[in-house]
């Protein structure tokens, strides 16, 4: 630097360049490299199913042909029964709650309650009717529903996206890592593989626990309200589907949301709504969650919520699911890496 500061300074401002131009880059493309981190996390998710396959007889090759082709016949029956459905149960959900509020301030009750909370429950009420005939209430039930976008174009394009990178990945994972795996030096390779391998295991069978939770919860939450007489009983589910996958906070946030709304409807299915919701609340902490996550990592509560505040703040609701694993990646690797050497030194 002494002797040529010219050519120092000039060394330093191509890799400050350098540096910016990569992080433009980087930041033009997050949405694809976000996909690809999600379709990765998918298929770690699938493998566990793989290996389910593997145990019941099948060979790994015609495991991975039964996986893709359950992918397939997903993404088959989301295009030409699921989205259709959701498309009119918004517009009948968007048409039916002004009705259902208009229905409730006529009943005797409500004057009398809402005279009692100083004109709250009124003001509450008459937000959500304004609210939810809005343009932008209705693109953001599509975009919380299908986690990529603000648009239903964009939605299907980013989904279609990780569809076939998912399969993709599904069908090349063994080849991927074993590719990966020659990255690293041959000394250094046991242990390296040894480490990796338990760590994907448990973070697939997280994920794939999640998945198993967050389906019985949606399929709960459905059958409730189409048996209390809520409208849009279809699209809320499918809601409560991703918004639970969500631990600790998601099935508080769709009990609250199907609450209300079944409030709306008639105090009665709120009351009802809620006391079930509370009980499915106590099955699930108590009955499923161990027996579905037994295996799984374990992740404090902590953890959870700061994963999820963060990932949600950078990606919404698909950043708030990838950052819940990336953090059981991390706790592994504390307790089976970091932990331990820290013990022999």
């Amino acid at each position: 630097m002494v002797q040529h500061p010219l050519r120092w300074g000039f060394l330093v401002t191509i890799g400050a360049l350098g540096a910016l131009a990569l992080g433009l880059a980087v930041f033009n493309l997050s949405s694809i490299v976000f996909s690809v981190f999600l379709a990765a996390f998918i298929t770690v998710g699938l493998d566990p199913l793989v290996r389910w396959f593997q145990r019941h007889g099948m060979t790994r090759t015609w495991a991975i042909v039964t996986v893709i082709l359950l992918i397939v016949a997903l993404i088959v029956a989301i295009i030409w029964v699921v989205v259709p459905l959701i498309v009119s149960q918004i517009s009948t959900l968007v048409r039916a709650i002004p009705q259902e509020v208009a229905n409730l301030k006529e009943q005797g009750w409500f004057d009398t309650t809402d005279d009692a909370s100083n004109g709250v429950l009124g003001s509450v009420v008459n937000w959500i009717a304004a609210e939810v005939t809005k343009p932008e209430f209705i693109a953001a039930i599509g975009s919380g529903a299908v986690g990529f976008g603000i648009s239903v174009a964009n939605a299907i394009t980013s989904g279609f996206f990780i569809a076939v990178l998912t399969i993709y990945f599904v069908g090349s994972y063994d080849a991927t890592k074993a590719a990966a795996y020659r990255l690293v030096k041959a000394s250094h390779r046991a242990s390296f593989i040894n480490y990796s391998e338990r760590i994907l295991q448990n973070v697939g069978k997280y994920l794939s626990g999640m998945v198993i939770l967050a389906f019985i919860n949606a399929v709960y939450s459905t059958i409730l309200l189409l048996a209390t007489g809520v409208p849009g009983a279809f699209v809320i589910g499918i809601l409560a589907f991703f918004i639970t996958l969500i631990p600790l906070i998601g099935t508080i946030l769709t009990t609250v949301v199907m609450t209300i709304l079944a409030f709306i409807h008639s105090p009665v299915s709120g009351l009802i709504v809620l006391i079930l919701m509370l009980i499915y609340m106590q099955v699930e902490a108590y009955i499923l969650t161990p027996r579905v996550m037994s295996k799984a990592v374990k992740i404090p509560g902590s953890v959870v919520l700061i994963s999820a505040l963060a990932g949600g703040t950078l990606f919404g609701l698909p950043g708030a699911l990838v950052a819940i694993p990336i953090s059981a990646g991390v706790i592994l690797i504390v307790t089976e890496v970091v932990m331990p050497t820290k013990e022999r030194t």
